[in-house]
């Protein structure tokens, strides 16, 4: 066998070994860390609320705890200390296993400290006495190893240099949901106080669980906060940074606002057309509809903003995300407002049930209808040099493609209530009854799939007219800069329609150059990477922006 060969094997069976090894250790260390804080805690615990009588009762809790702590976190310390004394060495500090060792910890630990420590101010207020020295026990231990961990993130020479802003996201997202979770909860209550009365809550002042639930909401606030403002995931740009913002803050929170909207209105509009029930049970799921309209709204908002100021997906993705969660509202109403009518016009002594069915697709069609329309701007004409342009067409496609399988699945459920209706003798019944939602939401799918695809049409021809070529030759562009990659990013995605993944070069200051050269007359480094992108094709190209200026374009396998 040929020397080079042999090497070569030796070279892959040493990274096979490493990586295997990385994974058992981390994963051993990440057990071990959890071991021992979820001792530590349980003993403390103990401590705080027996005091010294450690063996007053349940004896195997306590023997469990001890042998959590005295002999899993003695296992964790050395354990730690071997793998941090490799740390200094490159390829162990940028394995996949460091980092996600790190972010795993991190937010476990964030998690269970935040929700014992809130949870144990929450209960101190309710006068809960040994519970809120038991969970306050176990939030010291585990905020003891999240600031731990905070420590390494922050570690200058060994923190780890793959995935290093995913424990602040993930931390941020955390912090948002618990902050808007206890906002929507205090504002329900407070709302149900108003317009039910103090004697809304059975058995305790209202504004005791006010109190607990405005806890949760201002600690998970500032745990956002702090994510967000000092540990920089404000600044951070593209991956996990703007799939966190779309997701959480737009999707989320714009579910949340549109749904508390949806039915805010449907009871208000109970309360005018159909006041069957007491007005207490109407009235009953006003407030919380308030609060999450309120909540979210003020989240979305601000979220979307931030989005939009962000060049390139994100601030695509958040107009576009916006118009599919109202796109989904508003089809909803649609198909429902299509089922009561028939409803209604098959038995014209409808009772109740199908008045509230009818208020309800009107509702979820009054919210979802002008929150698209703003969104999507259906009146504005799309110009084929418009950066977000690709972006539209994937989401169009995505759309139709949905609205087709859902209609698709529609059809066959009418087809099955025809075939059931005209072989059933027994027990009769009318047709329409049968099938009546189903069309409708064959009738909301039909509308959404036919627009979608009527205007991804219209884009295609839009894009041959101006001499575009409908299919791109570049699937994925990796750039390598040292320069603002921004004007470089946005020119690739124009010219070619591929994502783009930035990587920064670690001898950025000599590239100093780049930038200059980029912010001159007729942006002279940008068309110069369009020039030598003219021809390239493949799945993925390398994109390698030198010092000097100049460009080596590489497509890749695979």
């Amino acid at each position: 066998m040929p020397a080079s060969v042999v090497a070569a094997t030796r070279r892959t069976g040493r990274s096979a070994q490493r990586t295997v090894r990385r994974l058992i250790v981390y994963a051993l260390l990440f057990v071990l860390v959890v071991i021992a804080a979820t001792g530590l805690g349980g003993l403390l615990g103990r401590l705080a609320v027996t005091g010294s009588e450690l063996i007053a009762d349940d004896v195997s809790g306590l023997a469990l705890s001890l042998a959590f702590t005295l002999i899993g976190a003695p296992l964790a310390l050395l354990l730690w200390w071997a793998v941090w004394r490799r740390l200094g060495e490159g390829a162990e500090r940028s394995s996949v296993a460091w980092a996600l060792y790190v972010a795993g910890i991190y937010v476990l630990s964030l998690l269970i400290a935040a929700s014992s420590i809130l949870g144990a101010m929450a209960s101190l207020v309710g006068g809960e006495q040994v519970q809120w020295r038991l969970s306050l026990a176990a939030g010291v231990a585990w905020a003891a190893v999240w600031a731990w961990h905070v420590w390494i993130v922050r570690h200058g020479l060994k923190s780890p240099t793959r995935l290093a802003g995913v424990p602040a996201v993930l931390g941020s997202v955390l912090g948002l949901v618990i902050g808007v979770g206890g906002a929507v909860s205090a504002l329900a209550l407070l709302f149900d106080a108003a317009l039910l009365g103090a004697g809304a809550s059975v058995g305790r002042p209202w504004w005791l669980s006010g109190l607990q639930t405005l806890i949760w909401a201002t600690g998970g606030s500032l745990l956002w906060w702090w994510h967000w403002k000092y540990a920089g995931v404000r600044r951070l740009r593209g991956g996990l940074a703007d799939v966190a913002l779309i997701t959480a803050g737009v999707l989320g929170a714009g579910i949340l606002a549109l749904g508390g909207a949806g039915v805010a209105l449907f009871v208000v509009l109970r309360l005018l057309f159909d006041p069957a029930d007491a007005i207490e049970i109407l009235l009953e799921p006003l407030g919380p509809a308030v609060a999450a309209a309120a909540v979210g709204s003020i989240v979305w908002v601000y979220h979307r903003g931030i989005a939009r100021e962000r060049p390139g997906s994100a601030g695509h993705g958040g107009r576009l995300v916006t118009s599919g969660v109202a796109l989904v509202a508003a089809a909803s109403g649609v198909g429902v407002i299509v089922n009561a009518t028939l409803a209604i016009t098959t038995a014209p002594l409808a009772g109740s049930g199908v008045r509230s069915l009818l208020l309800g697709g009107i509702s979820s069609l009054a919210v979802g209808g002008p929150v698209w329309w703003l969104a999507w701007r259906p009146r504005d004409q799309t110009r084929a040099g418009e950066p977000w342009l690709n972006a539209r067409r994937v989401y169009l496609l995505a759309v139709f493609g949905l609205s087709a399988v859902a209609a698709v699945i529609t059809l066959l459920v009418i087809g099955f209530r025809l075939f059931e209706f005209a072989l059933d003798d027994v027990f009769g019944g009318s047709l329409i009854d049968r099938i009546r939602a189903p069309l409708g939401l064959l009738a909301a799918t039909g509308l959404a799939a036919g627009y979608h695809f009527a205007a991804w049409r219209r884009d295609r021809e839009i894009l041959a007219a101006a001499g575009q070529p409908r299919q791109r030759n570049i699937g994925h562009v990796i750039l390598v800069t040292g320069s603002d990659s921004g004007p470089l990013q946005r020119a690739i995605g124009e010219a070619t329609g591929a994502g783009v993944t930035v990587w920064a070069r670690a001898d950025a200051g000599d590239t100093a150059g780049n930038g200059a050269e980029a912010a001159g007359p007729g942006g002279m480094l940008e068309t110069r990477l369009i020039a030598a992108l003219a021809g390239v094709s493949g799945n993925r190209v390398l994109v390698i922006v030198a010092p000097g200026g100049s460009i080596e374009t590489i497509p890749l396998l695979g």
